[in-house]
């Protein structure tokens, strides 16, 4: 991995989750795959991550992870809402115990005055409990933008975002 701070995030999070007997499912959009990506670089990681959703269109999302068309509509992708339907969707999809969700605004087109490119919203679910959820405002370019939300991803999982 070329980045050695998020390979020990995943390298972290995934010593967290085999403690617990945990398997985890990502849902993401604006990272593209990238926290799968992170984890899998991992030797080993597929002992605590079971799969990931890239579902960087609405209809992804609504086919694949069932997040209610009413919600994209209402509230947009790039909302509390939606990520909180995403952690359940993958869930509900999923063998996993514990779930990340990313969906948010990279750049450098897109932004609206409401919703400014960095705009990012993150979930964390564990089976059975309440979703947590995490709205960010990160500054760069788009790749930058991007690496800041892998990292909250995966620093979520160390602070046990979603388990309470």
């Amino acid at each position: 991995m070329d980045d050695p701070k998020l390979y020990d995030l995943a390298y972290q999070a995934g010593k967290l989750l085999k403690s617990q007997g945990w398997m985890l499912v990502t849902a993401e959009s604006c990272t593209g795959g990238w926290v799968a990506k992170c984890i899998t670089d991992i030797p080993g990681s597929s002992e605590w991550f079971e799969r990931g959703f890239v579902t960087y269109g609405n209809l992804a999302k609504i086919e694949m992870l069932t997040v209610r068309r009413k919600t994209l509509e209402q509230y947009g992708a790039v909302s509390q809402q939606t990520v909180a339907e995403m952690t359940a969707g993958a869930l509900a999809h999923s063998h996993a115990r514990y779930a990340l969700a990313v969906s948010g605004i990279a750049g450098p087109a897109g932004g609206t005055p409401d919703k400014p490119v960095g705009t990012v919203w993150l979930a964390w679910q564990q089976r059975g409990k309440d979703c947590h959820t995490h709205l960010a405002h990160f500054q760069g370019n788009r790749e930058s933008i991007r690496r800041q939300a892998v990292a909250l991803a995966l620093q979520g999982i160390l602070d046990g975002y979603g388990t309470d």
